[in-house]
């Protein structure tokens, strides 16, 4: 199981960190992807790491303000976002996928978190 926690409210230009801890499952052959739902928004892929933390990517959305990176020995994965904008407001989910190649679908998830709330408001 995944389990996500970081969130909270800030004001734009703020930094949160979010993190993920994984239990239950050989998280180091796993990618791991956050993604985000806002009301009324469609649901979007916001960064993926693989299994080994060489590969990262980003929406066009967040590159250049959010670093995805994970730790294997605490099975932990991290997703910094810096330089938030009121439309990062969302909930954000952890996911993990033992996909051998870049998944990009929820289909290709084998694991979720129960999502944590990112407000970014004056």
């Amino acid at each position: 199981q995944l389990q996500a926690s970081g969130g909270g409210m800030v004001q734009p230009g703020g930094s949160l960190r979010l993190s993920c801890a994984a239990s239950g499952f050989t998280f180091s052959r796993h990618w791991l992807s956050w993604a985000r739902q806002a009301p009324g928004k469609d649901f979007e892929w916001v960064s993926t790491i693989d299994s080994v933390g060489k590969s990262t990517f980003y929406s066009d959305s967040v590159k250049g303000r959010f670093t995805i990176s994970r730790d294997n020995a605490k099975k932990t994965v991290y997703l910094q976002m810096n330089n938030l904008k009121p439309e990062d407001t969302a909930v954000y989910y952890c996911a993990a996928s033992i996909a051998t190649i870049y998944p990009t679908r929820p289909a290709e998830y084998n694991y979720w978190g129960q999502g944590t709330q990112v407000t970014v408001s004056s």
